[in-house]
């Protein structure tokens, strides 16, 4: 079984749980204290990457199902 899960919110933030390292675009490294984090998927947290709630206010509408053909 897989040491870490990523399960999607339906309309609203990925959760994350277990052990993992997170960084920023320039590569530095975020650290994570919590063994569940949630990250925003809709784009609007004014905290991102993690999220804040806001998809709720927003209205955000997350695709139904996961398409295979876009992991390749």
């Amino acid at each position: 079984m897989a040491q870490t899960t990523i399960r999607p919110v339906k309309n609203g933030p990925y959760l994350i749980e277990g052990e993992v390292d997170l960084f920023d675009t320039e590569g530095n490294k975020i650290p994570v204290e919590k063994s569940t984090i949630a990250l925003c998927r809709c784009g609007a947290s004014s905290n991102k990457p993690f999220c804040d709630g806001t998809h709720s206010r927003i209205g955000f509408q997350a695709a139904e199902s996961i398409n295979p053909a876009s992991a390749e």
